[in-house]
């Protein structure tokens, strides 16, 4: 009976030592696709509409057909997609992602696990204006009272219908919520 004990025991303990182990791998290739994807984001900083206010032209086009978008539209979220699928091309991972060009499709779409209300380094934030109008990006530092920014389809004044890739300062108090894909 003991050594039947001890065999359960032995058992047990290597399928929790299994899933921990697994558990653990997820969750650093998830923070690892998104350290990547915001590094990917920060690379294409000044990146730009052409002409301006088209919401076209290389490598708009590309980030629009990344989410299967073959006509000028507005692209934060294409953007964010995009940046993800060459991270996980980099780190030879599934990338996941909702491939959307729909701000407020990805938030009400994605896993609730994946959700959140307290931003993270590499997390997707969310803005929702109304309408069905929404503006997104990475979070690239935070502090009590703001999150900074790399975001596609934006400017200097933080317009959700920019000209560019750039940084941004938004308040916390503006944001719907967090992706951390």
């Amino acid at each position: 009976m003991q050594s039947l004990r001890c065999y359960f025991q032995t058992v047990v303990g290597f399928w929790k030592f299994v899933l921990t182990k697994q558990t653990q791998q997820l969750n650093i290739n998830m923070d690892s696709l998104s350290a990547t994807a915001l590094q990917v984001a920060i690379t294409q900083i000044g990146q730009e509409e052409k002409p301006h206010g088209s919401n076209w032209g290389i490598p708009v086009k590309n980030y629009l057909a990344s989410v299967g978008i073959n006509f000028p539209a507005s692209w934060c979220m294409a953007f964010v997609y995009w940046c993800f699928n060459e991270a996980s091309k980099q780190n030879k991972i599934t990338n996941t992602a909702i491939k959307t060009g729909g701000v407020l499709y990805a938030w009400n779409n994605a896993p609730k696990e994946k959700k959140s209300l307290k931003p993270s380094v590499g997390s997707v934030f969310i803005m929702d204006f109304g309408k069905g109008l929404g503006h997104t990006g990475f979070v690239e530092k935070f502090d009590a009272q703001y999150i900074y920014t790399v975001e596609g389809n934006t400017n200097d004044n933080g317009s959700r219908e920019g000209i560019e890739v750039c940084r941004r300062k938004r308040a916390l108090t503006s944001i719907k919520g967090y992706i951390k894909y």
